[in-house]
């Protein structure tokens, strides 16, 4: 089975793609452009910026200009389990990524905490995940306690 890429256009059109799909297609590549054929109509395109770390390409086609992300199998995942990659940092709340137990709770209601310090410890697939902070705040409620078993999706803290 081929990987598949989730591929999203202008933040509007979104659809998958496999390896063997982009294989299969009629392309030749000429000077960083390329000519394509598909469903007997031919296509002149070519990748005018990409950022290579973001996964988002400007792309065009014929004379129309596209915005392009795409999500490999890990960028997926992460989506899956509730990550986020690139968001705006105002989060107020942090939930449970998947099923654990709780180790160790870093911080109490009411402590002032910067951005990536570590807030607390899930185990989880035997592994520990120390579970930082997205944000600048001040702890708004601690939901859980060192020794908790949790479910994906808890409420763990709150910020201000």
């Amino acid at each position: 089975m081929s990987e598949v890429f989730k591929v999203k256009v202008d933040n509007s059109s979104e659809f998958d793609i496999s390896k063997d799909d982009i294989s299969n297609l009629d392309a030749v590549s000429t000077k960083g452009k390329y000519h394509i054929l598909q469903n007997n109509a031919s296509y002149k395109a070519e990748v005018l910026n990409s950022e290579f770390n973001n996964k988002s390409y400007s792309v065009k086609v014929n004379s129309n200009t596209y915005q392009v992300k795409i999500a490999d199998k890990l960028d997926q995942l992460i989506s899956k389990m509730g990550f986020a990659i690139g968001t705006n940092k105002q989060i107020d709340f942090i939930k449970a990524p998947m099923p654990g137990l709780i180790l160790d709770v870093m911080v109490k209601e009411g402590e002032e905490v910067k951005e990536d310090d570590a807030l607390l410890i899930l185990e989880a697939m035997k592994m520990e995940n120390i579970i930082t902070s997205p944000r600048n705040g001040i702890v708004k409620t601690v939901n859980i306690a060192k020794g908790n078993a949790i479910d994906k999706g808890h409420l763990l803290i709150k910020f201000e």
